[in-house]
């Protein structure tokens, strides 16, 4: 039996929830928070206003057409851009009053031309790498940049906003290189310092540091995973603001030894009901989660069987009621018993924060309060 309708799957941003993270960050790290937005601000869409509503003062992107993106919608808080190629669209950044951060010199020469073009200075805050060996300026060149930068500020040409860094480890509060970390930065603080340059903002910490470390803080606080529900120390009890949902779109009854899907992965072992849902890979759904994966249908949880396909996934209803167009909940916040994004993390040996940016590619996004969610 199948059935057919006008809705596929729906994905729900619980903007109450967002909101409610905005305002806890700020309650707790009593510092400015910059709202994290990047990646389609972690699957969630459009909920950058929302956060400035509840707390935060800024906004963090990665890429400059995002940052671009975000003004061309009425965002009108600061904003930064922190990855960008020496080839960047600079003096787009410049005309929007767009921050932009700094790892290397030759960046910075490229931001300080397309400021000079342009008749306006560009606000950068320079990125020092304190230990991920990955984005920011690597402590060699620290002193020859803050030098450079300080030059530039004389000639109008940018304007030293801010200083930044990033943990490796703040997902473990407690581990030594975190203290390693916040030495190497406020090292690089007192550098640029003394060579003429005068940060109003100093950032280091993002969702777990401001969390867990308030020696982290100094005077703002990155959050990106933290507005959306996620404490990657696995710590805090904040506030899940996805609900993914799914109609059964097919019944069918089939005998023990049945095989299921691809490759039969999966073999019935007695008689049961199935249950085909339109959703799969290529809606985010991780094919690694396979053989472990549950989804919740009136109130039970009830597992994915055989292996999670493009387009469907398979669940054994086994004798539970379940009819044509019941819906599913693949994930929540788990207040009904569904399962959880940290669920879909662990039984795809990933993140949460991965499975949040990944979930809704194809699917509507509706952003509606907690109680709306429910309503049909």
């Amino acid at each position: 039996m199948s059935v057919t309708g006008e809705r596929l799957s729906e994905l729900y941003v619980d903007r109450n929830a967002v909101a409610r993270n905005a305002q806890f960050f700020r309650r707790i790290t009593g510092v400015p928070v910059m709202a994290v937005v990047k990646a389609d601000a972690f699957g969630h869409g459009d909920v950058a206003q929302i956060a400035l509503e509840n707390g935060a003062t800024w906004i963090g992107v990665a890429s400059i057409p995002e940052a671009l993106a975000l003004r061309a919608d009425g965002i009108a808080a600061p904003i930064l851009s922190w990855l960008n190629p020496v080839n960047a669209a600079w003096a787009d950044a410049i005309a929007a009053g767009i921050d932009v951060a700094v790892t290397s010199i030759e960046q910075l020469y490229a931001i300080a031309a397309a400021a000079e073009r342009s008749g306006t200075a560009a606000r950068v805050h320079l990125h020092l790498d304190v230990g991920m060996s990955r984005d920011g300026a690597p402590s060699e060149i620290w002193s020859v940049l803050c030098v450079a930068a300080r030059e530039l500020e004389k000639a109008d040409r940018i304007d030293v906003v801010g200083i930044m860094g990033h943990l490796s480890n703040a997902d473990d509060p407690d581990h030594a290189q975190n203290d390693t970390e916040r030495l190497r930065f406020a090292n690089g603080v007192r550098a640029a310092r003394r060579r003429g340059l005068t940060p109003r903002e100093l950032h280091l910490a993002a969702s777990a540091g401001a969390l867990h470390r308030p020696d982290m803080r100094f005077s703002l606080s990155r959050v990106g995973a933290g507005l959306y529900g996620i404490d990657p120390a696995g710590r805090a009890d904040l506030a899940s603001a996805l609900t993914l949902t799914v109609p059964v779109a097919q019944l069918r009854e089939v005998h023990a030894h049945q095989g299921v899907g691809y490759g039969h992965d999966h073999v019935t072992g007695e008689a049961t009901t199935l249950a085909v849902l339109p959703i799969g890979y290529g809606d985010g759904l991780p094919r690694a989660a396979q053989g472990r994966a549950e989804v919740s249908i009136r109130g039970q949880r009830l597992p994915i069987v055989g292996r999670i396909s493009m387009d469907q996934i398979v669940v054994d209803v086994g004798q539970h009621p379940v009819e044509l167009g019941d819906i599913a909940i693949v994930l929540g916040p788990g207040d009904r018993g569904e399962p959880t994004v940290r669920d879909w993390a662990c039984w795809a040996g990933t993140i949460e924060h991965e499975i949040v940016t990944r979930i809704g590619v194809r699917r509507s996004r509706v952003l509606r309060t907690a109680d709306e969610r429910w309503a049909r």
